[in-house]
């Protein structure tokens, strides 16, 4: 596995060592998000250790540091069958792309973006999908801002600890 190059960013696989600060990220994302209004996305506590480590299993969480800082964080996943359904192995799938707000500068969540499809494309894979709550349109309107396209939309996907929710699918060809 690779370091997608980064400006500004140290970019690097997580360790057993990190999962700790990557639920304490990825509550602060979410508390985050809840003092701006954005509400039925992520909610703090929602995910724990173990998350990220069955995800480290199964896929891929990438690390950016800046300043010895954690500046954000994301997974790949190389299927997303609750989203996607089987499909062929042609793409990666981004999930938790995470920004520290205290920590970051302005851009650093475009940066590991890129860090993320270069990773993908490093693999192999011709595309980079994700999805994302179908209700939060500052969201959707950022990945579309990024190059995605929407290419549909997931009703009723599970969600750890929580009903399930409806998405709008993404895709950014690469290359």
């Amino acid at each position: 596995m690779s370091s997608p190059p980064v400006p500004g960013l140290c970019v690097r696989p997580a360790a057993a060592s990190d999962l700790a600060a990557l639920v304490g990220l990825r509550d602060d994302a979410a508390r985050w998000m809840l003092a701006r209004g954005i509400t039925g996305q992520w909610r703090p506590g929602e995910l724990d250790e173990d998350h990220f480590r069955r995800v480290m299993a199964d896929g891929e969480v990438w690390l950016g540091e800046s300043g010895g800082r954690l500046a954000g964080a994301w997974e790949v996943w190389w299927q997303d069958e609750d989203a996607w359904g089987a499909q062929p192995p042609v793409a990666g799938y981004v999930h938790r792309l995470m920004v520290d707000r205290t920590a970051a500068a302005p851009g650093t969540g475009r940066l590991l973006l890129g860090a993320a499809e270069r990773r993908v494309a490093a693999a192999g894979r011709t595309a980079v999908r994700l999805d994302c709550l179908a209700t939060n349109a500052p969201l959707n309107a950022y990945y579309r801002a990024a190059g995605y396209r929407v290419v549909g939309r997931k009703e009723g996907k599970p969600q750890p600890g929580g009903a399930p929710k409806s998405f709008t699918l993404m895709e950014k060809r690469l290359g």
